[in-house]
């Protein structure tokens, strides 16, 4: 009798959508499930996402995974969690209710939070002690503004009421019981070191909440969840179905580095899903850039020391493309963007930077906004379109040469994955204005692949990571073929309009 198939799974929380997949030994999908969940805008500059809505998009995805591949929680191993890393949730401990929407990452409503943690602490130090500058994108000052907002709040926070977490903590909080009640604990309230040191609060060299942040911040210990390894034992599900053992948290691009099998240091991946995010492992070295980017952590087994990666974030790449088909009603799908740039030659002299949440790496320009330069009557819909594409492209490129300046070795290739590298034209605009070659993997979702990797190496399901490295197959590579002069002219027109993005940003007078 053929003993039943066993599989692990991976949640995969992202920006615009959760989904739950389930994968074999050989690292192959035997089934997913996915559903997008309501993007808010309610001001400009606020992006807010409904916590309740994506909970309840997990209840139901989850046993369809299972149902879709024949199998019961008992058959699966272990369950991995990424997700969206700085979007941050503030919610009640006994009734599980949020206090108001989650604050996304691309959110930039905190600029005066910002300015008092200046004030009281300084930027540097809060960069020596956590590897980050002090910028809208992470969570601390979004803690802080919701904690502002009403005195019952934050007062409930100080008696230990509430509970706060990016959306790896609140997730896992409710898979493992939420709120307890009728004879069942409640669900465990936990993070990992690579969400944790996304907080711009956890010390990068105890990998613990760092009390003279906290102080300097005003926030409370008490609403913070335990800082666990990012593979170890974490809690057993309860809801949506019970006996899934959760065996690994980890943020979406530290997964997605895993998926990749790039756990030696001097490896590096680029993931294009609604931001763009470039990380190089840098191994047990805690390597501080001084080219703008971040310092931050890959991975950590329990029991091992931590591993360490320098990465480059981009807030708008997929998002672009959203933004294109939602807000402008330029194309009906995202795949059409492609369809449509291709219409023309060449972007017509325009060029679109996408500052909607400031710049990210290298330039940590809050102020930033975006701007759409060089139009004449010539520019058609097509041009605008090329235009999205490239906009991708060179914010990679300024992001790549940040990497190249701190490794003190120029990028021989760029492995990349993430919905956008489905569009040919892009990752063909990629290698031409890098230089290099682009490769993708067969399984370019590895945000998913790589939560999976690391809970089921955790539960035993492999062996070592050199068996995961023999699953890889490279599914498309792109070679650059722009002429220099053209490359050379397209960078300086592309440098002149983030000086006008980062100039209109500025006040008047």
């Amino acid at each position: 009798m053929t003993s039943p198939q066993r599989l692990v799974a991976a949640l995969d929380q992202g920006t615009t959508s959760t989904r739950c997949m389930l994968f074999d030994r050989r690292g192959r999908m035997v089934s997913i499930a996915q559903r997008e969940h309501q993007q808010h805008y309610p001001h400009p500059g606020w992006v807010e996402h409904d916590a309740a809505e994506i909970w309840s998009i997990v209840r139901r995805i989850v046993p369809q995974a299972l149902d879709d591949a024949g199998v019961s929680p008992t058959q699966v191993v272990a369950l991995g969690v990424t997700n969206q890393r700085e979007t941050s949730v503030l919610w009640n401990r006994r009734t599980g209710v949020p206090v108001g929407r989650a604050i996304v990452w691309q959110d930039t409503r905190t600029a005066e939070v910002l300015a008092r943690f200046a004030d009281r602490i300084g930027p540097a130090t809060i960069q020596a002690r956590t590897g980050l500058p002090m910028a809208n994108y992470f969570s601390a000052s979004k803690l802080r503004w919701m904690l502002d907002r009403d005195q019952a709040v934050a007062a409930a926070a100080q008696a230990g009421e509430l509970m706060f977490g990016t959306m790896d903590s609140w997730i896992t909080w409710n898979l493992t019981g939420g709120p307890g009640g009728t004879g069942r604990p409640p669900g465990v309230h936990v993070t990992d070191v690579t969400n944790a040191s996304r907080t711009m609060l956890m010390n990068l060299d105890t990998l613990d909440w760092d009390e003279t942040l906290l102080a300097a911040m005003d926030i409370p210990r008490a609403v913070l969840p335990e800082i666990r390894p990012t593979i170890g034992t974490v809690g057993t599900t309860v809801d949506p179905v019970p006996g899934i053992p959760i065996g690994a948290l980890i943020g979406d691009q530290q997964a997605s580095l895993f998926g990749q099998t790039a756990f030696d240091a001097g490896e590096a991946k680029c993931t294009f899903g609604t931001g763009s995010f470039l990380l190089l492992n840098t191994g047990q070295e805690v390597v501080r850039s001084t080219h703008g980017l971040i310092t931050t952590v890959a991975h950590k087994f329990d029991g091992e020391p931590a591993v360490y990666a320098l990465e480059g974030s981009i807030a708008q790449a997929g998002g672009l493309v959203q933004w294109c088909r939602d807000s402008l009603g330029l194309i009906r799908s995202p795949a059409e963007i492609e369809t449509l740039a291709r219409s023309v030659p060449d972007n017509g002299g325009c060029y679109l930077v996408p500052a909607f949440s400031g710049l990210f790496a290298p330039y940590w320009d809050n102020d930033a906004q975006g701007v759409l330069v060089g139009l004449t009557s010539y520019v058609r819909k097509g041009h605008i379109a090329r235009a999205v594409l490239e906009a991708t492209a060179w914010q990679t490129h300024d992001v790549v040469d940040a990497m190249n300046a701190d490794a003190g070795v120029a990028a021989r290739s760029l492995a990349v994955d993430g919905g956008m590298t489905s569009d040919n034209l892009l990752m063909q605009t990629i290698a031409d204005v890098l230089d290099i070659p682009v490769v993708r993997p067969m399984m370019a979702e590895t945000v998913a692949l790589g939560a999976a990797y690391a809970a089921g190496l955790g539960a035993g399901y492999w062996s070592d990571r050199q068996v995961l490295r023999g699953f890889w197959r490279k599914a498309g590579e792109w070679r650059p073929s722009m002429p220099v002069d053209r490359r050379d002219a397209e960078r300086a027109r592309w440098r002149h309009a983030i000086a006008i993005a980062r100039m209109w940003g500025q006040r008047p007078g």
